[in-house]
């Protein structure tokens, strides 16, 4: 299971926003570059990128900060957040980053056509508060269920999903175990990446239970910056054997 820090983008800073609301943030660094630089320097082989700007805004925003993080470090990222248009994608593959997150936003019109483009670069992301899922930063919940989303994105060719829990992001009170696993037995063959919730190792434990059924990550945001995980631990734990 890959073991995969996040770093949240907020006006060039590094930040957490409890529930994905803008009005509960904190700062945890006005340098993401070096947040990055220690996170590789630990073992990082993947670092998750998201520019929260440009999840509400609906268009990337923190291009010059990605840009330096992409510079800074040689590890694999990918990055979320507002990426709507194959300009956008193409704009942070020049960069040299390899993995596109898109959004709910991945079954609207024409959204077809940039996945047959890109195909090998995409990977979906389905946001998911109280079973539905959520668009724009999370701010809009929708009336279509999340699971059943996963098999629309599965049928559009996107075998890789990182599943987020609204309700349990940044609450430090463990993932949701029962979404993830019914994830997991509906559709065979998908590689999932967890992410919301993750107090310490033992949720890691917890969750290295499905990693035969499917689960291949998760994504850790403000347990490391809380110090309740160390990165590098965390790695040298629970990333052998991981393809």
């Amino acid at each position: 299971m890959q073991i995969i820090p996040a770093i949240d983008l907020k006006n060039g800073n590094c930040v957490r926003l409890l529930q994905g609301d803008p009005e509960k943030e904190t700062v945890y660094s006005d340098a993401p570059v070096d947040i990055a630089r220690d996170f590789e320097t630990q073992g990082a082989s993947l670092i998750h990128l998201v520019d929260l700007d440009g999840a509400f805004e609906g268009r990337p925003v923190n291009h010059d900060t990605v840009d330096r993080i992409a510079r800074s470090v040689s590890c694999n990222l990918e990055i979320g957040g507002g990426i709507r248009t194959a300009d956008d994608i193409e704009r942070y593959l020049d960069m040299g980053i390899g993995r596109i997150i898109l959004g709910t936003g991945i079954i609207g019109v024409g959204i077809s056509r940039i996945i047959r483009k890109f195909r090998g670069n995409i990977i979906a992301g389905i946001d998911a508060r109280d079973s539905k899922a959520a668009t724009h930063g999370w701010r809009n919940k929708t009336e279509i269920d999340a699971v059943d989303l996963i098999g629309k994105v599965i049928d559009l060719g996107i075998k890789e999903i990182i599943y987020t829990d609204i309700s349990t992001d940044g609450m430090m009170t463990g993932p949701n175990f029962a979404a993830i696993e019914n994830i997991l037995s509906k559709y065979p063959g998908l590689r999932l990446i967890a992410s919301g919730g993750i107090t310490g190792t033992g949720d890691l434990i917890r969750l290295m239970e499905f990693s035969k059924a499917g689960l291949i990550g998760c994504i850790i945001g403000k347990a490391i910056y809380e110090g309740k995980i160390d990165v590098g631990e965390a790695i040298q734990s629970f990333e052998k054997g991981v393809s």
